[in-house]
């Protein structure tokens, strides 16, 4: 798989814009050998600094997060 095409998904990342109740906010994942600014959004509202593992993509650049480690 070439770095360009490596997927976000599983990534784990930390919430930098708190993504409110129908998004988007922003999350840092680390990917490709970096860090990246991803447009985010999730089912719930979740606060700035939280961490989140990536659990699709929906663009090159917007991705869909949940809260990590998840709740029971």
């Amino acid at each position: 798989m070439d770095d360009a095409d490596e997927s976000p998904v599983g990534a784990i990342g930390r919430v930098t814009v708190s993504i409110p109740a129908g998004g988007p906010g922003e999350v840092l994942v680390s990917v490709r050998g970096g860090t990246e600014a991803f447009a985010a959004w999730a089912r719930m509202p979740i606060a700035r600094h939280s961490l989140v593992i990536v659990a699709d993509v929906m663009s090159a650049r917007s991705v869909v997060v949940e809260p990590f480690p998840p709740s029971s």
